[in-house]
């Protein structure tokens, strides 16, 4: 006979996709600094540059900030640099997540991040993250976030609906990316919440239980 104990956990009813930085991994410090040095390298103001990077893909922050410089050499400098820092910075995952994602069916949620696969992969190393099957990353579309192309993706990869996908992030374009591509929104690890996201949590830990709920099934007929 099955006993509590014993019993499986339930099967997946609807999927999560989680952004990674700033959603699962703090990585605003570590984002700063690497933009602070690449303006410095160009004589730029590295505040002015950073709140641009905030609201831009990079290669509109180098149109913005640095017209006149080749972007893609701009854009090599930033890799490089985060790549280096990813070897050699510090990182934390945010409370909860290696818990959350330890409690979540296999097979019910996965990565959807403007980053490239190696340096989530080098992150969720350094903090021990499991890293699922499902990872979107900026090689695999064409289109960023807040388009709704990687959202899409990451569905369609985990066999779902995108009407039984909750999203779960901490950025504007991100929250408009989940929303134009017609699921379920909810921001975290602020303290106000992110325009459009049909819930709020101002930390991953408080949202961690209703994550869980939704994934079963139980959180209510439209999981919002």
């Amino acid at each position: 006979m099955t006993t509590a104990a014993t019993a499986p956990a339930p099967a997946a009813t609807r999927y999560v996709l989680f952004d990674v930085d700033g959603t699962l991994v703090d990585a605003v410090a570590n984002q700063r600094r690497v933009w602070a040095t690449w303006a410095a390298r160009h004589g730029l103001d590295p505040d002015a540059v950073y709140e641009v990077a905030l609201r831009t893909r990079p290669m509109e922050t180098f149109a913005a900030v640095a017209p006149d410089e080749d972007p893609h050499a701009c854009l090599a400098a930033l890799h490089e640099l985060e790549d280096e820092d990813v070897r050699t910075g510090v990182y934390e995952a945010f409370d909860g997540a290696a818990e959350l994602l330890a409690a979540l069916p296999p097979g019910s949620w996965g990565l959807v991040t403007s980053n490239y696969e190696h340096r989530v992969r080098g992150r969720f190393d350094r903090t021990g993250l499991p890293v699922p099957p499902v990872l979107v990353d900026a090689a695999r579309v064409t289109e960023g976030k807040p388009s709704p192309v990687p959202y899409l993706l990451g569905a369609a990869l985990l066999g779902a609906a995108p009407q039984d996908c909750l999203v779960i992030e901490d950025a504007p374009s991100g929250v408009r990316s989940g929303l134009r591509a017609g699921m379920t929104v909810w921001s975290v690890n602020s303290p106000t919440p992110t325009a459009g996201a049909h819930r709020h949590f101002p930390t991953l830990r408080e949202a961690a239980p209703e994550i869980l709920a939704f994934t079963t099934g139980t959180f209510g007929p439209a999981g919002m």
